[in-house]
């Protein structure tokens, strides 16, 4: 599979260059909610001087006892200083959950908006379940930084410093000792922490490999099972699986290191203070009292220090996380793609009978990252065939300067009916794919009633169409919302209307939901011709001016294609018409077949002329008994 290919061409388990974040591009995911920051640090800044207090007043009560005056007002007042940090630490807590929480929310909202508007040539070179994995693995790891990270340290910082203070009033000679020994800790965790930062990339690029190898064996299960490969799946994704588990002891082991060293570092500061401060004691330099209370300081100066390294190790693994989050943010959207070529390409005014879509010397290659994703997965077939012991094809090499279009000249007249044929790989679903916008020319232009196509906004481009894939999905749900889907506003008369024209009726008719009866997970509970029908409705449905067909019956028997056939009859008056088709019978009576061969237009006409002047078509006409 996919994955595993990756995997193995990679290394079992090696570290990978992924994107990483910097600490500034956190700020903004955490500045969104400033105000509720800044309530925490004023609770920080409350909590740690009631904190503080407390050290000061046990110092008191020992005076007290060892003068033998009273320390009642002294103990109620050490009992109040710990119920107050309590509470405030409590609602401290809610806060940075809440917090973390809509953190998390907001970024997936963020990271959701820009994956969907991303153009389709991010989706033909990226994996769906890597992008899936974004948006739920990775933006989670946000939500430590604020839950077990980044916040707390704030507060602990405070605390860090009042102890630091108090601890250099009491005895500056005994501070100097804990500095050394706490000095040395913080060097080896801020060694450890890039090694972390690292492996945390690693990891989540591997949960998203895993997740793409579960999406792909999942989503053609039937075939899977059909192949007799469940075990050979099976292993493939648990190889991903095994890759992740590694890295991740990886982190395990280097955060195991990072956690001790704030705890050894306490116990040694503890037995310095206890040793030198117990000398002291007796050489008359410091009371009991002060020592006691330079040891409870000694505490709140290293259990900050702990909670500082969780953070760094929290934080890192969130920027790692973030790195892969941010890669995607930065990528530019459709709109702004737009918005770029609109101003440099200004609308021209053109004659009104011009062509509904006219192509001029048009060249189309793919971009560098399609092609390598595509030479990746011809890499990852053959590996599968190998594993399989069948024999695969030979291997070619990717040819990212290879044309699929090369100066590719028609025209479509406004209301006809126009047909593109040829052998597969022609070209034929790249035209329509450049007339979506899918992608832009690489060469010469496509104009939209006369205006250059890349001058309209998607969006306003893509409602003159109504587009039937080749391939065209069923999405999970229901019928209405399938055929809804481009024309949300449709009545329950014009849904039930549209699904009649396509013959659709029994479909209807087989639930008693009606329109609301689901058509379950990529339309399994329809047959494969009336999931395509389906998808004809929907486009019908749109009422565009402009259709486009991408072998839109070849999945239908004789009569569903003659009925369909009827159907497209009556809705494409005064409709422009493309139809991509393999089946001759089905276009014969186009006003217009253009007939492409690698890339090139070799003949243009009707199916009497085609026959006639272009040998290609005849060949064509001839193997389907039409000529």
């Amino acid at each position: 599979m996919s994955s595993t290919a990756t995997s193995r061409r990679r290394g079992r388990g090696a570290p990978q260059d992924g994107p990483r974040a910097t600490f500034r591009q956190l700020l903004p995911f955490l500045f969104e909610h400033k105000r509720t920051l800044i309530i925490v640090a004023v609770l920080s800044v409350f909590g740690a001087a009631t904190s503080l207090v407390q050290p000061l007043l046990v110092g008191q009560v020992i005076e007290a006892v060892q003068s033998n005056a009273g320390i009642g007002i002294l103990v109620w007042l050490l009992i109040g200083f710990v119920i107050v940090s309590s509470v405030i630490s409590g609602y401290q807590h809610y806060l940075l959950q809440r917090t973390g929480t809509a953190v998390v929310y907001s970024s997936r909202r963020k990271l959701i908006s820009r994956i969907l508007h991303l153009p389709v040539s991010e989706f033909d070179a990226r994996r769906t379940g890597d992008l899936v994995s974004r948006v739920g693995t990775d933006t989670t790891l946000l939500y430590a930084v604020l839950t077990q990270g980044l916040a707390d340290a704030v507060g602990s910082a405070l605390l860090f410093v009042g102890a630091l203070v108090a601890m250099l009033v009491i005895d500056p000679v005994l501070l100097l000792l804990i500095v050394i020994v706490i000095g040395a800790s913080v060097v080896v965790v801020t060694v450890l922490s890039g090694r972390i930062r690292t492996a945390s990339t690693a990891q989540q690029e591997k949960v998203g490999e895993l997740a793409s190898g579960v999406e792909r064996a999942v989503g053609s299960i039937r075939t899977v099972r059909a192949s007799g490969a469940t075990e050979r799946e099976t292993e493939a994704v648990s190889t991903l699986a095994s890759d992740a588990y590694g890295i991740g002891v990886r982190i395990a082991k280097i955060s195991s290191l990072v956690v001790p060293i704030a705890g050894v570092a306490l116990q040694l500061s503890l037995l310095v203070v206890l040793g030198v401060g117990g000398f002291r004691v007796a050489a008359g330099t410091i009371t009991i009292a002060a020592l006691i209370t330079f040891i409870m300081f000694l505490f709140m100066l290293v259990m900050p220090l702990a909670t500082t390294f969780g953070a760094i190790t929290s934080v890192n693994q969130a920027l790692g996380a973030l790195g892969r989050i941010q890669e995607i943010l930065n990528l530019p959207t459709e709109t702004q793609e737009d918005a770029a070529t609109a101003a440099a390409l200004p609308r021209d005014d053109v004659a009104p009978d011009a062509p509904a879509i006219e192509f001029r010397d048009v060249r189309f290659q793919y971009p560098e990252n399609v092609v390598a994703a595509r030479a990746a997965a011809e890499k990852e077939a053959r590996t599968l065939l190998a594993d399989a012991h069948l024999d695969p094809a030979e291997e070619t090499a990717p040819q990212s300067d290879r044309e699929v279009l090369r100066g590719v000249s028609f025209a479509v007249p406004r209301g006809a009916r126009v047909a593109l044929v040829g052998p597969s790989g022609a070209g034929k679903s790249t035209i329509l794919s450049l007339i979506e916008r899918f992608y832009d020319p690489t060469g010469g232009s496509i104009r939209l009633h006369g205006h250059d196509a890349r001058t309209y906004p998607r969006d306003e481009l893509r409602a003159q169409f109504g587009y039937v894939e080749q391939d065209a999905p069923t999405l999970a749900g229901t019928l209405a919302d399938n055929l809804r889907l481009a024309s949300p506003d449709a009545t329950d008369e014009a849904c039930e209307g549209v699904l009649r024209a396509v013959n659709l009726g029994d479909v209807l008719e087989r639930s008693p939901l009606g329109l609301q009866a689901p058509v379950g997970e990529d339309g399994v509970m329809l047959s494969g011709g009336e999931r395509q029908r389906l998808a004809i409705a929907r486009a019908l449905l749109t009422e565009a001016p402009i259709l486009l067909l991408d072998e839109s019956t070849s999945s239908l028997d004789g009569v569903n294609e003659q009925r369909m056939r009827e159907a497209i009859d009556a809705v494409s008056t005064d409709r422009t018409l493309i139809v991509i088709a393999h089946r001759l019978s089905t276009v014969v009576d186009s006003d217009l077949i253009v007939v492409l061969q690698d890339g090139v237009v070799v003949g243009q006409g009707t199916h009497t002329e085609l026959v006639e002047s272009t040998p290609l078509y005849r060949d064509l006409a001839r193997h389907q008994l039409l000529a």
